[in-house]
C-alpha cells in the first residue's frame, strides 16, 4: 500500500474542502444593473443645441433612455460662435422648457446661470426683464433693492419653467481684477457679511417661488488671477479661510440647496487635486467641517479640467470626492452630442472595475431625489 506523505495529504484535503482546481476561474466582475444605470443618469447634467425639440435632437434620448437628471441652457453657442443656442424669446423658451419637462417622469432639473448683469442668459434684447450685477447690489447694500431684483429674476425663471438657478455667486471680491469674477462684477463684495446678506435675500426670493439655487464657487474663486475654464488655477498664495464664511453662513442658515465646486488648487488643503476632484475639499472641508449634507454640483467638466486630468480620471476623482451632479455644458471648445452617453459608460466601467462603488452612486442619487422632492 502506497503511503501519502502528510504534506501531500493535507494539500489534497484543502483542495477538496475549498473546491480548488489547478486553474481556478477568475472572480466574476461587477455587473451594473439597469436600476443603477438609471441612478447614474440622475448624476448627469448636459447642455445641448436647439431652441426647440426635434426628433434628431440627442437630448431627447438622453432624458428618455439615459434618465439624465438635468439640462443646462445657454443663449450663446461658444463652439460655433453663434446665436441662438437655446434661447430666442420668452414664448419660445417657455415651450422648450415645457417640452423638456414633459419627457421626464422623474422631474428634470432645468438649470441656467442667471446671475444678472454680464452673466445674463435671459437678455433684455430677447424680451426679458432687465437685470443688474451682484456688485451693484453689494455696493447699494439695501435689502429692499436686492429683494426687488431677486424677486424679478425668480419670477422670470418661474414663468419660463426653469427650476434651478446656478446662482448666486458667493465668492468674495478679493481681487477686483480677477478675470472670471471681479472683472465681470459677479461678486457682491469683498466683505463676507455683505455677501452673505445679499446672497441670502437672493436665495429666499427664489425659494418663495419654488426655484432652487446653487451657491458658487467653493471654496472661493474671488482671489484668483486666472480663469479656471481656460486652465488650471492655483489660489494657494491668494486664498484665505475668510472666503469660506459666506458658504458657512448660508449652510448654517439652512437655506443652501446646492454648492458648486471650483476647479481651483489650494495646495495647503490638497497638494495634488483641485477642489472639484478632491475629497479633502468636499468630503473633508465642505461636508465635514462646514456640515453640508446636500447636493454638490461640479463646475463644467469639459475644458481645462479634462485637458489636465483626462475625462475618466476627472469623473472618477470627482465622484469619489463627493460630487453628486456632473455638469457637461457642451459649450466650451467643442460640442459632443454623445457626452451624456460617454460619461455614463465611463462611470459604469469604473463601477465594474471596482474604482467607484454602487453605494457611492446611491448616496448621490438619494441626495438628488430629496432635492427634487422638495422643490420640483
Amino acid at each position: 500500500m502506497k503511503v501519502i506523505a502528510p504534506v501531500v495529504l493535507g494539500a489534497l484535503i484543502l483542495m477538496i474542502m475549498t473546491g480548488c482546481e489547478d486553474n481556478p476561474a477568475e472572480p466574476e466582475g461587477i455587473t451594473v444593473s439597469g436600476e443603477t444605470r438609471a441612478k447614474i443618469g440622475q448624476m448627469i447634467m448636459v447642455g445641448f443645441r436647439g431652441t426647440e425639440l426635434a426628433d434628431t435632437n440627442s437630448i431627447i434620448e438622453d432624458i428618455t433612455e439615459r434618465n439624465i437628471g438635468g439640462v443646462i441652457l445657454y443663449e450663446y453657442d461658444v463652439p460655433s460662435h453663434s446665436r441662438p443656442r437655446n434661447i430666442e424669446s420668452p414664448i419660445q423658451l417657455q415651450q422648450l422648457c415645457a417640452d423638456l419637462q414633459a419627457l421626464d417622469s422623474t422631474a428634470l432639473l432645468i438649470a441656467i446661470d442667471q446671475e444678472g448683469g454680464y452673466v445674463d442668459r435671459l437678455k433684455e434684447s430677447y424680451g426679458f426683464p432687465p437685470t443688474v450685477t451682484a456688485q451693484h447690489l453689494g455696493d447699494v447694500d439695501n435689502p429692499d433693492t436686492t429683494h426687488y431684483w431677486a424677486a424679478s429674476c425668480a419670477a422670470t425663471l418661474t414663468d419660463m419653467g426653469i427650476d434651478l438657478n446656478l446662482a448666486p455667486v458667493v465668492d468674495l471680491n478679493v481681487n477686483p481684477e480677477c478675470p472670471v469674477i471681479g472683472a465681470y462684477e459677479r461678486s457682491f463684495s469683498a466683505d463676507p457679511e455683505i455677501v452673505t446678506s445679499n446672497a441670502s435675500i437672493w436665495i429666499e426670493n427664489h425659494h418663495t417661488l419654488g426655484i432652487l439655487c446653487a451657491i458658487k464657487h467653493f471654496p472661493g474663486h474671488g482671489s484668483s488671477t486666472t480663469d479656471s475654464h481656460l486652465g488650471m488655477v492655483d489660489i494657494t498664495e491668494t486664498w484665505s479661510e475668510t472666503e469660506l464664511e459666506p458658504f458657512e453662513n448660508i449652510i448654517d442658515a439652512g437655506i443652501c440647496d446646492i454648492v458648486m465646486t471650483a476647479h481651483v488648487f489650494e495646495r495647503n488643503i490638497d497638494p495634488n487635486y483641485p477642489a472639484t476632484l478632491s475629497s479633502a475639499f468636499i468630503d473633508g472641508l465642505l461636508r465635514g467641517e462646514l456640515g453640508f449634507g446636500g447636493v454638490v454640483i461640479s463646475d463644467d467638466m469639459q475644458g481645462a479640467i479634462v485637458d489636465e486630468f483626462g475625462i475618466s480620471t476627472a469623473i472618477e476623482k470627482s465622484i469619489n470626492a463627493g460630487v453628486d451632479i456632473l455638469i457637461f455644458s457642451n459649450n466650451s471648445s467643442e460640442y459632443d452630442p454623445e457626452i451624456a452617453h460617454e460619461a455614463i459608460e465611463i462611470i459604469v466601467g469604473l463601477i465594474e472595475s471596482g474604482t467607484i462603488t454602487v453605494e457611492r452612486i446611491e448616496e448621490s442619487y438619494d441626495r438628488i431625489m430629496v432635492l427634487k422632492r422638495l422643490f420640483t
